[in-house]
């Protein structure tokens, strides 16, 4: 058998289908592949367990067991999916395989090789997150009307901060713009009622899965 070079293979943390927690598909059965490794820490990070580690898998692995799990909806994730040189021609394996795919990246890697039928989800990261001047500003031009621009609040700082980058850069008329509070961070209310007071274009979101499963639960 022919021995893939590990420079080929992807660092992969887990595959597993569950529901989408966030963003305009949330609640929609949906396989996760989740690779290691990202070349930022936010300081509220949910998956600091993805920074190092995962089993090195070609890429034929990975899109044969997503085949086996059965879910249409699949979406590549991290860590930072984008730090990985593979991940572009496994979007394009799982686009070929009559998959609706997306793609979960911090906003700080550069989107323009990412297949056009691939849905990205692309976070934009706010001040308290310790990575705002890791944002990749040239990313916005090359969003598609079908992508999301996500926002995770952890204080009003965070929050005043988002709603003018939706204004300066009138996100609100290219993508869909998702709010979403940093878990015990912020209350949800208070980042509702400073939307509401501003007339702020965004959907506001919680994380699904954590009021599914406790907040730590791994593989959901």
């Amino acid at each position: 058998m022919h021995e893939i070079p590990p420079e080929e293979r992807l660092r992969v943390i887990e595959v597993y289908a569950s529901v989408q927690g966030e963003s305009t598909f949330a609640g929609l059965p949906c396989t996760f592949v989740r690779l290691a490794g990202c070349n930022l820490r936010c300081r509220w990070c949910d998956s600091v367990y993805t920074f190092t580690g995962g089993q090195r898998r070609s890429i034929d692995d990975v899109v044969s067991e997503v085949a086996g799990l059965g879910v249409r909806l699949v979406e590549l994730t991290g860590g930072e999916p984008l730090v990985h040189r593979q991940a572009i021609p496994l979007l394009e394996r799982l686009v070929a395989g009559g998959h609706e795919v997306l793609l979960e990246t911090s906003g700080s890697r550069d989107i323009g090789p990412v297949p056009d039928a691939v849905h990205i989800i692309m976070d934009l990261k706010p001040p308290d997150s310790g990575e705002a001047a890791a944002n990749l500003w040239s990313n916005i031009p090359k969003l598609r009307a079908k992508d999301e621009v996500k926002f995770v609040i952890a204080s009003r700082r965070d929050y005043e901060w988002s709603r003018d980058v939706v204004r300066e850069h009138g996100l609100d008329a290219r993508v869909a713009v998702l709010f979403s509070v940093a878990f015990a961070e912020v209350q949800p209310a208070e980042v509702v009622a400073w939307m509401l007071a501003d007339a702020v274009p965004a959907r506001f979101q919680l994380q699904m899965h954590k009021f599914i499963w406790p907040e730590a639960a791994r593989g959901v």
